[in-house]
């Protein structure tokens, strides 16, 4: 009986938390240059560049997608900061890597040590990887505590877990 009165009080109040689809609203379109697109965060006072390292078949990118990178104050909060593109780690689709060096989405993930999936990983704008993160968060409020590691520079003085240990004894 309890369940039933779970599962109707979800029905009728929707969450607060409003979403949009990830791949329009948290993602850009890549073009696949990436040397270009360091000028490009660079000329327009972003903190530089997130990957997200990804393959079609996996759950955890899909539940990335649909529970954490949906939601409005992510996407708005990372867009402000990082130019945001997602790397297929099978892809053949040509890529241009930071240093001007002409290769494939796979070879360049490969290159970055991207097997597992999802991985995040945040390049300064040198192109330089600044901070890594493997496998999916467990809320938006995470993702969120993430970016602000990176983007307040809190990369340069601990890991991200002590940092969040930190922010949630706070």
């Amino acid at each position: 009986m309890r369940w039933l009165i779970l599962v109707l009080s979800l029905l009728a109040f929707p969450s607060a938390a409003q979403t949009r689809d990830a791949g329009q609203h948290f993602f850009q379109p890549f073009l696949g240059d990436l040397a270009e697109d360091l000028v490009m965060a660079r000329d327009e006072g972003r903190k530089g560049i997130l990957l997200m390292f990804e393959m079609e078949e996996c759950p955890w990118c899909h539940r990335m997608k649909q529970t954490i990178l949906n939601q409005v104050e992510v996407q708005d909060y990372f867009r402000q900061h990082f130019l945001i593109y997602s790397i297929d780690v099978k892809g053949d689709a040509p890529l241009t890597d930071f240093s001007g060096k002409e290769t494939t989405q796979k070879a360049f993930a490969l290159e970055q040590r991207a097997r597992a999936t999802p991985v995040f990983i945040f390049y300064d704008l040198q192109g330089v990887p600044v901070t890594r993160f493997t496998g999916p968060t467990q809320t938006p409020a995470e993702f969120l505590l993430l970016g602000r590691f990176v983007v307040d520079g809190e990369y340069k003085k601990q890991p991200f877990n002590i940092f969040k240990r930190q922010q949630q004894a706070k």
